[in-house]
């Protein structure tokens, strides 16, 4: 088989499964990607890595970049059906997000992010653009802090690398209703 043809294969399995989990994904699939991609221990990766962004050199945050302290950890809770992620713990800017299901049915995934801005942002997962590499939590709109002036996490973006070895998460907030432009975005390595 030609590499042109080994190509187009691959090119249609990758538009495949993308049209699929753009239009298909349920919560439990998401929750399944999410366990399977992120579950572990991470660290920052080298300043030199963490592009586009500033959230790195925080006071709190740049003795960990480049070394092999855990700065997010993921991990099952409650019965195998609540994902807890642990964001830079036993610094001062520790911030904990739980991810479980919306309600009874798992229509949906929630997650309440314990914030150091000192608030809870409640999310709902993006069903529609999420995919087995790109999970995506909207502010939940029907909270009345994410329709408020106050400045606060809109959007929580985990980004994992193709061979599952690095990590990127955005924490893009917002104040006044529009996005802000310093946001949280930080790059990972597994440990």
């Amino acid at each position: 088989m030609s590499k042109r043809c080994i190509f187009s294969a691959l090119s249609l399995v990758a538009l495949t499964t993308f049209s699929y989990a753009s239009e298909n994904t349920t919560a439990w699939e998401l929750f399944d990607w999410m366990d399977a991609s992120l579950k572990g221990e991470w660290k920052l990766s080298d300043a030199d890595h963490q592009i586009g962004t500033e959230s790195f050199k925080h006071k709190a945050v740049l003795p960990l970049v480049g070394t092999d302290t855990t700065a997010m950890a993921f991990k099952l809770i409650g019965g195998d059906v609540t994902i807890q992620e642990d964001l830079l713990p036993n610094t001062t800017k520790q911030m904990v997000t739980m991810y479980h299901c919306k309600d009874i049915a798992c229509t949906n995934l929630k997650a309440t992010h314990y914030c150091s801005k000192q608030n809870q942002p409640e999310f709902i997962a993006n069903l529609h653009d999420s995919t087995p590499n790109q999970f995506i939590f909207d502010c939940d709109m029907n909270t009345e802090l994410c329709q408020s002036d106050e400045d606060h996490v809109h959007q929580i973006i985990h980004e994992i690398s193709a061979d599952g070895k690095h990590l990127k998460s955005s924490y893009l907030a917002w104040k006044d209703k529009k996005p802000k432009s310093e946001s949280s975005i930080y790059y990972f390595d597994r440990k």
